[in-house]
């Protein structure tokens, strides 16, 4: 296997959180029905004072998303983009390192690439790629994009990987992972420069994830890297149209194994039987809800107090293009 320099185990570009301003620490999760739409969002993130803008795989109407992120670079000049995530399985890394290199010529320290393992239902049942340990193919995975980006070349010789190449130059941008699950956490203390945790509650996070983030990077004597929390926000003051919005997001997580597991190690088992009261106590506990003043509020209690990095996914209740307005307009406030 191969043998990495300790300075390349060192997170880059990921800046201390408390040093930053908090609208540097915020971000919006583009959600779109094309290119096109997907392209015009995050250009108007951006005038509205928003630093950082994350897209899914899928999220531009199926279209690939590093493609997009790289179309939208050249129509913006300093919005961060990151990808929330890239299935690693769907592609080889090497693949993932010649895309990820193109959007850095293009968009130089702007680009955050977001990889994980991806959801197995969905893997199998579109790509037919079955997992059987992902999280140590995703271990691999990230070592070997690693030692291409920032190296410029590899020679390695995993269990899934075997890999040996040589770039003419390197793209030491952020590596970050998605997380749910204690174990991914502690993988990413131990390797990434950033942990994407979709829709974990709070507590959860500051009591059990960040304690195992940070075994992980002590492990490996560095830096622990930020947990970048994904919460979902509406604008709006209805809360009970609110709620039954982000129940029924959650009763469509809790169908994948990932989610449901982790909801239950935060101690929400009963929600994710089914449980009406358990469910609507969760949606509570999750979403961050009112009009711009008690949003904005919020956020501030949430970094304030824990929370390194937030990336809010718009929940539309009533008007979304208002709502969307609204909540660009909070976050460049910040």
């Amino acid at each position: 296997m191969m043998q990495q320099r300790d300075e390349v185990n060192q997170p880059l570009h990921v800046p201390a959180a408390r040093a930053r301003t908090l609208r540097e620490r915020v971000g919006v999760y583009i959600q779109a029905g094309d290119s096109v739409e997907a392209i015009s969002r995050i250009r108007e993130a951006e005038q509205a004072g928003v630093r950082q803008a994350w897209m899914a795989m899928g999220g531009a109407g199926f279209a690939d998303v590093l493609t997009v992120l790289a179309a939208a670079a050249v129509q913006t000049e300093e919005i961060m983009l990151g990808t929330a995530i890239v299935p690693a399985p769907t592609r080889h890394p090497l693949v993932m390192a010649q895309q990820a290199l193109a959007m850095h010529d293009l968009a130089p320290g702007r680009l955050r690439l977001g990889i994980g393992p991806g959801n197995p239902l969905y893997l199998e049942g579109h790509y037919g790629l079955r997992q059987s340990a992902p999280l140590s193919y995703l271990k691999e995975y990230l070592e070997v994009l690693r030692g291409v980006l920032w190296e410029g070349r590899i020679n390695y010789q995993g269990e899934f990987f075997q890999v040996t190449d040589t770039l003419p130059r390197t793209a030491p941008l952020p590596l970050v992972i998605s997380a749910l699950g204690l174990k991914a956490f502690r993988l990413a203390g131990e390797g990434a420069d950033g942990a994407l945790a979709s829709l974990c509650p709070v507590p959860y996070l500051l009591e059990q994830a960040l304690p195992a983030l940070r075994a992980g990077a002590e492990e490996r004597s560095r830096p622990s890297p930020p947990i970048i929390a994904c919460l979902p926000v509406a604008l709006s003051t209805n809360e009970e149209a609110v709620n039954s919005a982000v129940r029924r997001l959650i009763q469509q997580l809790a169908q994948a194994g990932a989610h449901a597991r982790m909801f239950a190690q935060a101690g929400w088992a009963t929600a994710v039987q089914g449980n009406e009261a358990a469910l609507q106590a969760l949606a509570r506990e999750l979403v961050i809800s009112g009009d711009e003043v008690t949003v904005r509020d919020r956020l501030h209690e949430l970094l304030a107090h824990g929370v390194d990095e937030l990336q809010l996914l718009p929940i539309p209740i009533a008007d979304e293009p208002m709502e969307r307005r609204q909540l660009l307009r909070v976050i460049g406030s910040l």
